[in-house]
């Protein structure tokens, strides 16, 4: 259950991102498939049940050309973009994913995203020569004291130089945190949504914390969905171009959270396509998390006064790159729309306390 949450201007907040979401991007909503290859990590964060430590896991590979069948032949009709995601295993890197991106660019005209870790810039470099687009790496936590607290791969600053190398080497990068993390305060949410406003990124995600089973925090109370949504908003209204999601995660602490999320200035689904046998030992939050598929994905768009995109995830950042959408400058960042600084006025943030693999 969670904790309760100080006073908030969260409905006229809510509105003013919807606002400017609606004025530079419609109405319309990104939909992407995600895969989940791998649940082998060689990190051992406290957050999350697929850390290495986690003996209890069935761990597992899929096998690439199994996946490209079911994303070129029997993907949903409106998905534009594919996630490639799996936990920090390299020799899924090398094994599933390359193979499977060449594949699929050979085959289909999808956006390619992947969301694998910090890897090295080989690496990187091998998978944007075989066709990715679209690098997907957290912080999880903005301050450095906390990010290594909670054991958060490697270090703040090896994280942020990795946004920094893939940016500049070509790639569409989105990053993201966790509200509600066990010891994250309210000045830990400030400073990590400065930190992401000031760094090259294309979109940028929320999560709330999940306790997860087999985790050193199994027991702490799960992230606040109000304080999750005025992020989602906050973001929106300081960088009006990021491509910004609902996460399934938003559904788990809060029946509503996954709607309210396109109303607060959302504007990407993501549909499970993770073969069933596997989706248990992806326990990304937890081994009961919620599954969204395509119908509940379909159903919380149409709920919320939306539509699925044509334009893909990957067509749409171009698009923004060839008309010379600047990144934000570290001092503009800081400073936010008139409307955001009339809402932090009524408004506390509250948060709740929350090697090698070869």
């Amino acid at each position: 259950m969670s904790a309760p949450t100080a006073e908030r201007a969260g409905p006229f907040l809510h509105e003013q991102a919807r606002a400017i979401r609606d004025e530079r991007f419609g109405r319309r909503v990104f939909v992407r498939g995600v895969v989940e290859v791998s649940s082998y990590c060689r990190q051992n964060c406290h957050y999350c049940a697929m850390r290495r430590d986690n003996g209890h896991l069935e761990r597992y590979r899929l096998a690439a050309d199994e996946l490209a069948e079911l994303i070129i032949h029997h993907r949903p009709v409106g998905i534009t973009d594919i996630d490639i995601q799996a936990g920090e295993d390299p020799v899924a890197v090398r094994e599933v994913v390359l193979p499977l991106v060449r594949e699929l660019r050979r085959h289909t005209n999808l956006g390619i995203t992947l969301c694998l870790g910090t890897l090295s810039p080989n690496e990187y470099d091998r998978l944007r020569d075989a066709g990715g687009e679209y690098y997907v790496i957290k912080l999880e936590s903005g301050n450095a004291a906390h990010y290594q607290s909670i054991e958060s791969p490697g270090t703040l600053v090896k994280r942020i130089a990795a946004i920094r190398h893939l940016a500049d080497t070509g790639w569409k990068v989105s990053s993201g945190f966790i509200a509600g993390l066990p010891g994250q305060t309210p000045a830990h949410v400030e400073e990590t949504l400065d930190l992401l406003a000031g760094l090259p990124l294309a979109g940028c995600s929320v999560s709330p914390f999940v306790a997860g089973n087999q985790t050193p925090f199994a027991s702490a109370p799960c992230g606040e969905i109000e304080l999750t949504l005025d992020c989602v908003a906050r973001m929106r209204l300081r960088s009006p171009h990021w491509i910004i999601p609902a996460v399934s995660a938003m559904r788990l602490v809060s029946e509503d959270g996954y709607v309210r999320a396109f109303n607060a200035g959302a504007n990407l689904a993501t549909i499970n396509l993770t073969p069933r046998s596997a989706q248990a030992n992806y326990p990304i939050y937890k081994h009961d998390r919620i599954i969204m598929d395509e119908a509940r994905v379909r159903s919380a768009i149409a709920e919320a006064g939306c539509e699925l995109s044509r334009v893909g995830i990957s067509e749409y950042a171009h698009s923004q790159a060839a008309i010379g959408i600047p990144h934000p400058h570290p001092d503009t960042a800081r400073r936010e729309a008139p409307v955001m600084r009339s809402a932090q006025r009524r408004m506390s943030l509250g948060a709740t306390p929350e090697r090698q693999l070869t």
